[in-house]
């Protein structure tokens, strides 16, 4: 399970958007680079990774939705 999952934009309203995300997956301190078309570079992989597969999916639903989310709140 990832736990304190974090984002943050490297480039601001761009068209190739990229995105520096972290979170801890078993225990570990991963982090990486999400790029717009889904493709995802780490820095710091997690090193007991059984389906790489399928911690990418749960990383690109979490991008989908919290990108999706900040881009269409109302503003305050």
């Amino acid at each position: 399970m990832l736990v304190h999952f974090q984002y943050k934009p490297l480039q601001h309203k761009q068209r190739n958007q990229s995105w520096l995300f972290s979170f801890y997956f078993q225990g570990q301190f991963t982090s990486g680079t999400y790029y717009y078309d889904g493709t995802i570079e780490w820095d710091s992989p997690p090193k007991q990774l059984d389906n790489e597969e399928d911690l990418k999916h749960a990383i690109h639903d979490l991008m989908l939705y919290h990108v999706y989310e900040d881009e269409h709140q109302p503003q305050e």
